[in-house]
């Protein structure tokens, strides 16, 4: 399997220079990651909405090692609301944060990433938008779901995400599946040992489904984070069988992967999220979106040897 070569080649320092300097990279890159400044993702975001979608944003950026680089992710975000702000968009643009980029790797950084993401939880609530908690590899997740509970505290709106690989994940989402909660599903992108995670496609597809029904029958409001046709499919089925209407759930797709089924289910009444990222950082969020699907990595080959 080629998933788990990649994210190991995500760690790598040498891997990340070779692949930086790279000539074909950036263009390829721009195909995930459209922008690197707050300025160059504004007319990104008036595109898209202007299209009926709304969007997730995330500023790409994980590797933090002083408290000093936690804040400035943490004013990164805060910029991006001031503008939000400026643009009117708050009720059809979100926030999607990495914990990790707010020091919650760093001594005392249960604390530090809490104290960071709460001014950014706030300031999205008054534009009239909210954040997400990303998931990151399993030794966090602890602590990233007692952030998400003491947060919902004041701000309930704010979500979550779940990996559907990981064997803890069904009683998670039992857990998280009560009213006023937003839990996004995803299969997971980081290589994680066949202790605790799924190893084999289609149990993690299995376990996918599994996880997508108790969200489905349950109080909240699931946001499904595939690019699957099949289980957009699957995910359609559940939502019609638990009597949901189409505003009681949400689609999430990446940026520039099958935009044409972001116009499709956006034109079928279906609410459609496009997860978009920007940033200078983009080494480690790039080589996931490798990793998860197949496609991109054929895609980023082709590219590189249409250029040799």
């Amino acid at each position: 399997m080629l998933g788990p070569v990649i994210l190991a080649a995500s760690r790598s320092d040498r891997m990340r220079r070779l692949i930086s300097a790279a000539p074909v990279t950036k263009q390829v890159v721009d195909r995930f990651i459209p922008g690197e400044t707050v300025g160059d993702i504004v007319p990104i975001i008036k595109e898209l909405t202007a299209k009926g979608l709304e969007l997730t944003m995330d500023v790409v950026g994980e590797d933090i090692t002083t408290p000093e680089q936690a804040a400035a992710a943490r004013d990164a975000y805060l910029a991006l609301i001031d503008r939000l702000r400026e643009l009117g968009l708050g009720d059809s643009v979100e926030m999607s944060v990495k914990l990790s980029m707010f020091g919650q790797a760093l001594d005392g950084g249960h604390e530090l990433a809490l104290a960071n993401v709460r001014p950014v939880v706030e300031a999205a609530a008054e534009i009239g938008t909210t954040v997400t908690l990303d998931a990151e590899d399993h030794t966090t997740l602890d602590s990233m779901f007692a952030i998400h509970e003491e947060l919902r505290k004041d701000f309930p709106q704010t979500g979550c995400v779940i990996q559907a690989y990981l064997f803890r994940t069904e009683n998670d989402a039992r857990r998280l599946a009560d009213a006023g909660s937003r839990v996004r599903i995803v299969k997971g992108a980081y290589k994680e040992p066949a202790e605790v995670a799924y190893q084999q496609k289609h149990e993690i597809d299995k376990a996918y489904v599994r996880v997508l029904r108790i969200l489905m029958e349950g109080a909240g409001y699931p946001m499904i984070g595939s690019h699957d046709p099949r289980l957009i499919s699957i995910a359609q089925e559940l939502a019609r069988r638990a009597g949901r209407k189409l505003d009681e759930y949400e689609f999430q797709m990446l940026y520039g992967i099958r935009s044409d089924e972001h116009l499709r289910l956006a034109a079928e009444g279906h609410r459609m999220r496009v997860y978009t990222a920007y940033g200078t950082d983009w080494y480690g969020y790039f080589m996931r979106r490798l990793a998860e699907k197949p496609a991109n990595l054929r895609f980023f080959a082709r590219s590189i040897l249409s250029k040799g």
